[in-house]
C-alpha cells in the first residue's frame, strides 16, 4: 500500500511539475517579445478626416506605440480616406494607413501603381454605412434621395466610393439625379438641413462627428435594406465586400428611438507594403492586437479587434512581419 501511495505522490509531483512548466513556458512567451529591444525610426501613418474614427484610432494607436515603441516616431497625416489612404501608401507617401475593404479591391482591380506592393497587417472593425437625414425629412429610402441635395463625401474618400455604387444600386445617376455635395463627416452634420437634405457616411459606430447631433434628436437615420445590398453585389468587383446588417439600437440612442437599422457594412484593414520592415510590423502587429482594450475604450468600435479576425485581410496577403505575429500567437 505505501509503495502505491509512493507512485500515486510521485505521480501527482510530476504532474504539477509539469504544470508549473507548462505555465512559466507560456509566461516566458508572453514576456519575451517585450524584453527584446524594440525596433526605432519613423513611420507615416495615413488616417482620414479630424472628425472621423480613422484619425481618432491612428492618435490613439500612436500613443501606445509611443509606450511600448519609445524610440519609433509616428507621423499621422489626415486625408479624405480609404481612397487616398490607399493610394498612398502604395505609392510610397505613407508606410501604413487604414482602409475599407472595397477600396483596397478597387485599386486593385484598377491595376494602378503600386497595387501589387500592397499588404495586410490586420482587419481592424467593421465601417456601417450611415444615410442621414433631418428629423422632420420626406426621406424613407435611398429611392427618395432622387432630386435631392445630398453629400456623397469627398472625392478621394471611402464614403464617395460607397455613396456611389448604393445610389446606383437603387437607380439614380449620382451626378444627375441628385444635387451633390462632396461634404464628409466634418461639415455635413452642421450642414444637415441646411443646404443639405441628407448625406453619406461610412464608420465606426458610434462616430463622434455625429454623436452631439443625434442625442439632440435632430437626425434620422434611412434604412438600407438587403435587397439593395444584394443589387450592390450585383455590380461585382469590390461589392463583395459590401454585408447587409442592423445598426444597433445602442449606437446612437438619442435618435434611433431603441430601434436598429438596416444598412450595411465593410471591414477595415491597417495595411502596408511588402517592403516594410518585418521586424518593425510584426511589433506594430502586436501592439495594435494588445491595445485593444485601451484603445477601444475610447474608440468603441476598436473593442471588435480580435486575433481570431484580424489575421483576415482579403483581398490583401499578410505582411510577413504580420505573419510571424500570428504565427507565434497561434494555438
Amino acid at each position: 500500500m505505501s509503495n502505491a501511495l509512493s507512485r500515486l505522490g510521485r505521480r501527482r509531483a510530476l504532474r504539477g511539475a509539469a504544470a508549473v512548466l507548462v505555465a512559466l513556458g507560456l509566461l516566458l512567451w508572453w514576456l519575451a517579445p517585450w524584453s527584446e529591444e524594440p525596433p526605432g525610426g519613423t513611420v507615416t501613418l495615413s488616417t482620414g478626416t479630424r472628425a472621423g474614427v480613422y484619425q481618432k484610432y491612428g492618435e490613439l494607436l500612436r500613443s501606445s506605440l509611443g509606450k511600448h515603441m519609445p524610440d519609433l516616431e509616428v507621423r499621422l497625416t489626415t486625408s479624405d480616406g480609404s481612397q487616398e489612404n490607399v493610394r498612398r501608401v502604395a505609392t510610397g507617401q505613407a508606410d501604413f494607413a487604414i482602409a475599407a475593404a472595397d477600396a483596397v479591391e478597387t485599386y486593385r482591380l484598377g491595376g494602378r501603381k503600386g497595387a501589387d506592393r500592397l499588404r495586410g497587417v490586420a482587419r481592424l472593425y467593421d465601417d456601417y454605412v450611415q444615410l442621414v437625414t433631418a428629423r422632420d425629412s420626406d426621406i424613407r429610402s435611398v429611392a427618395d434621395l432622387r432630386g435631392k441635395r445630398v453629400a456623397i463625401g469627398p472625392p478621394k474618400s471611402g464614403v464617395r466610393l460607397i455613396a456611389n455604387q448604393v445610389l446606383e444600386a437603387a437607380g439614380i445617376d449620382p451626378e444627375t439625379d441628385i444635387n451633390p455635395s462632396a461634404d464628409g463627416i466634418d461639415t455635413g452634420p452642421e450642414r444637415l438641413g441646411h443646404g443639405l437634405d441628407a448625406f453619406f457616411w461610412s464608420g465606426g459606430l458610434p462616430t463622434d462627428g455625429l454623436r452631439a447631433l443625434a442625442e439632440k434628436s435632430a437626425l434620422r437615420f434611412v434604412p438600407i435594406d438587403a435587397e439593395l445590398v444584394a443589387e450592390l453585389h450585383k455590380q461585382g468587383g469590390a461589392t463583395r465586400y459590401y454585408r447587409a446588417t442592423n445598426m444597433p439600437e445602442s449606437a446612437y440612442p438619442g435618435s434611433q428611438l431603441g430601434s436598429a437599422v438596416p444598412t450595411m457594412a465593410v471591414s477595415n484593414l491597417l495595411i502596408t507594403r511588402a517592403d516594410a520592415d518585418p521586424r518593425l510590423t510584426e511589433w506594430l502587429t502586436r501592439i495594435v492586437l494588445r491595445s485593444r482594450d485601451g484603445i477601444g475604450a475610447h474608440v468603441h468600435s476598436a473593442q471588435l479587434v480580435d486575433v481570431r479576425t484580424a489575421i483576415y485581410t482579403d483581398p490583401l496577403r499578410l505582411h510577413e512581419g504580420a505573419r510571424r505575429y500570428y504565427r507565434s500567437v497561434k494555438p
